[in-house]
């Protein structure tokens, strides 16, 4: 008789198993059998240790496997034959009421997936990104290439402004007793960049080559030392030396330092221009695909699954603990981190990858060979050998499936935007790039 599945409440289901104890002791007893061929123990020959021995060594365990081997079976051939999709693990506990004698019950509470219903693509709004890439950004992304390789020269008599190099001796004390890292003797740093507190900054404007002040400086309270922050410390800086920056021409060596073999000017711009109109290209596509994406997750409305809220949220703790770790936090495994912090935000992911999985099963949108070959052969483009870079991809599966989810959004994403109201925003250079023009 086909077990009856209960609905709690939205996706929560609930089952009562039952396994006829005769069938558990029968598997028990034939398992037993199995492994008295080869059982040894204290006293016997290889396969002579007797039964009742086995019994007590090895049918406790062996009957806890058939259990759970036999209520999983009859799990699995309820939801089955009830045709539900099972969202997660099911949470199985013993039957203890109204249970038969000649069964072993339990009662199975269970998630499934919700009925993931499309929204129509022709009501959707969404905005493509577009970002033009001319000489003006060429320029600026050459004048950025050439601060990175600023070479710094004696301003003899000079005060020392924004820009400018600074080397210098300090010491700090707090209370009059110097602390650790306080100290320093031929120190350097470029003013402006913000590499120093503001009023050690403030304090180095200014003063020339043998030039020495003392001044007051209050740590902030989030300082990463927690020896010296929230206190004051006095501060004493001898400027040795201040160096004003010269950069680069953009000449033959320029450009050969730059990897351009030939030194080529010229082709040194073309390879930028290239290179620029990849990264837009990228970025303009992420833009979009955001924008897609919230408007799909924007008109979705059904249930999700809480186990795999759960198994997402879970997932972004450890991937934020292990950033920690690798930023050298000491705590990082023990640290405590809300999974409630991600929470709202793995809901939305999964009910997005439900839509999105619908909608590419509906409408066909899987990933087709030639469409991953051609992505990675993109891919490949921004390294020195792409025919490696391209075999790299091929010879492992796993990597080869994560090229293919990528070209599965994108072919969501052109899907979407082939149906849904488009409007195309322009977005500055600058923004687009977030100051890093030269990445």
């Amino acid at each position: 008789m086909q077990p009856v599945v209960e609905t709690l409440s939205g996706l929560e289901r609930r089952v009562e198993l039952s396994v006829p104890v005769a069938e558990v002791e029968k598997e028990v007893q034939a398992q037993l059998k199995a492994a008295q061929r080869n059982a040894k123990a204290p006293g016997f020959r290889p396969g002579k240790v007797p039964m009742s021995m086995l019994e007590r060594t090895h049918a406790p365990g062996i009957r806890m496997d058939v259990i759970n081997s036999k209520v999983g079976d009859a799990f699995e051939k309820a939801v089955s034959g009830a045709e539900l999709r099972v969202a997660g693990m099911p949470r199985i506990e013993p039957k203890t009421e109204d249970a038969p004698e000649d069964a072993i019950a339990f009662v199975a509470t269970f998630e499934v997936y919700p009925e993931v219903t499309l929204p129509e693509l022709d009501a959707l709004e969404v905005e493509r990104a577009k970002t033009a890439v001319g000489d003006a950004e060429i320029e600026r992304t050459l004048d950025i290439l050439r601060q990175q390789r600023t070479r710094f020269e004696p301003a003899e008599g000079r005060a020392a402004e924004d820009n400018d190099q600074v080397t210098l001796d300090f010491e700090g004390k707090i209370d009059d007793v110097a602390f650790e890292g306080g100290t320093a003797e031929d120190f350097s740093f470029v003013l402006g960049q913000g590499r120093m507190l503001p009023e050690f900054e403030e304090a180095a404007r200014g003063l020339k080559a043998g030039e020495t002040k003392t001044f007051p400086l209050v740590f902030p309270e989030d300082y990463g030392s927690p020896t010296v922050a929230g206190k004051t410390a006095q501060f004493t800086i001898t400027v040795k030396q201040v160096a004003q920056g010269v950069l680069p021409e953009v000449d033959t060596e320029f450009a050969k330092s730059l990897g351009q073999a030939e030194g080529d000017v010229q082709k040194l711009r073309d390879d930028i221009r290239a290179n620029l109109e990849r990264e837009v290209e990228n970025r303009t596509l992420a833009r979009t695909k955001a924008s897609v994406m919230n408007a799909l997750a924007g008109a979705a409305q059904f249930d999700v699954p809480k186990a795999l809220v759960e198994n997402d949220t879970q997932g972004r703790v450890q991937a934020a603990r292990e950033e920690l770790r690798q930023r050298g936090v000491p705590n990082a495994d023990s640290m405590p981190i809300p999974a409630e912090a991600f929470a709202t935000e793995s809901e939305r992911r999964v009910r997005l990858g439900l839509l999105v999985s619908e909608l590419v099963r509906r409408d066909n949108l899987q990933a087709k060979p030639d469409q991953v070959r051609a992505k990675i052969e993109t891919f490949a483009k921004n390294y020195e050998q792409p025919t490696e870079v391209v075999r790299y991809y091929l010879s492992d599966r796993s990597r080869l499936a994560e090229v293919e989810a990528v070209v599965l959004e994108d072919n969501v994403v052109e899907h979407v935007l082939s149906k849904a109201k488009v409007t195309e925003q322009e977005v500055p250079f600058d923004e687009l790039m977030g100051n890093n023009a030269a990445n």
